[in-house]
């Protein structure tokens, strides 16, 4: 079998996760490692055999044995490993938000043109089966126009002090949503106006409340909380809406999806996105990386996760951002 061999560019919390999902890719072979902390190369290289590690990306992407990369530093930091990945001819699986400002997704979107590799943006949630299901009977015409649409995506707030000091509810999660209520509704956003709270004084505010408007008149509310109580037994709380003129839609993947009780408490893991099996990832991440890598050895342009998807998305968060600091509806486009 002909295998695409891939290099993760940043090590953090899920740069690991890719690694532990690459593994259990057949058509992937996870070939080297890259961060600037030599410590935590050395040992992810051990914990994944991996020899070829990089505290420098630009010499990973000089290697010719490295067909793709996997860019999974902080969102801040996307544009110019991205951006030189594609210089050099590499496939590129770039995490979401494609960028932190929209000059800077452009940018990453014009490189792309101009590369002979594929750039696909990792918006996990179209792998979701759940959305790809509501996607299969909106395009079948079976809920008619879509007028209305609600999202929530809440989760506890053990996980979120460390990265609220580096990205908002909104742009954070809240943009799962929005790329998919632009999916399954194939229009654009004109505006949008949040509100957001800040609960425990981290840089940025733990709750956001978002509302937007599309072109063809259709409204969508999105719920973003991260501070759900400690005692949550759930890892996510995931819903949306979508209401039609001839029909609904409820997608649901929160508790109890499965409940383990144990000696502690009740457990609610995530079965949908990265659940472990025998130390390997599977679910909507796997899938995401098994299309990533056989549109790239196929040699087809992906249809999903395009950057042009993933630019409206980070256009319309940051929008809601704007909007919420300054209290105006703010117009898109």
């Amino acid at each position: 079998m002909q295998r695409l061999r891939i290099g993760i560019i940043g090590l953090g919390w899920f740069g690991e996760i890719h690694a532990e999902t690459i593994v259990g890719v057949p058509n992937l072979e996870l070939s080297a490692l890259c961060t600037r902390k030599p410590d935590r190369l050395a040992e992810l290289g051990k914990k994944f055999n991996v020899k070829k590690t990089f505290t420098d990306y630009n010499e990973m992407l000089a290697d010719p044995d490295i067909d793709a990369v996997s860019i999974c530093t902080m969102w801040d930091q996307h544009t110019e490993p991205a951006i030189a990945a594609l210089k050099a001819g590499k496939h590129v699986f770039l995490e979401k938000p494609i960028a932190s400002t929209v000059a800077d997704a452009r940018k990453i979107l014009a490189a792309s043109r101009e590369s002979k590799g594929n750039l696909f943006i990792g918006h996990i949630v179209r792998f979701n089966p759940r959305y790809r299901m509501a996607k299969q009977a909106i395009d079948e015409g079976r809920i008619g126009k879509i007028v209305a649409l609600s999202s929530r995506r809440n989760i506890p707030a053990a996980w979120t002090p460390t990265i609220l000091n580096k990205i908002g509810p909104i742009v954070g999660d809240a943009i799962h949503d929005t790329d998919i209520m632009l999916w399954l509704t194939g229009d654009r956003i004109v505006s949008a106006y949040a509100q957001t709270t800040d609960v425990r004084g981290l840089k940025h505010p733990d709750i956001g409340q978002t509302m937007y408007r599309f072109a063809g008149g259709a409204t969508a509310t999105l719920e973003t909380v991260w501070c759900m109580p400690e005692k949550t037994p759930f890892d996510i709380d995931e819903r949306m809406s979508i209401i039609g003129t001839e029909g609904i839609i409820h997608v649901q993947d929160t508790f109890p999806n499965l409940g383990i009780v144990d000696g502690t408490r009740l457990h609610s893991p995530d079965t949908t996105y990265w659940p472990m099996f025998d130390g390997v990832r599977g679910g909507a991440l796997r899938d995401e990386f098994s299309y990533f890598a056989n549109c790239a050895l196929k040699g087809e342009t992906p249809k999903i996760g395009t950057p042009e998807d993933a630019t409206a998305a980070l256009e319309a968060t940051l929008a809601a951002e704007e909007s919420a600091r300054s209290g105006n509806v703010i117009k898109i486009g």
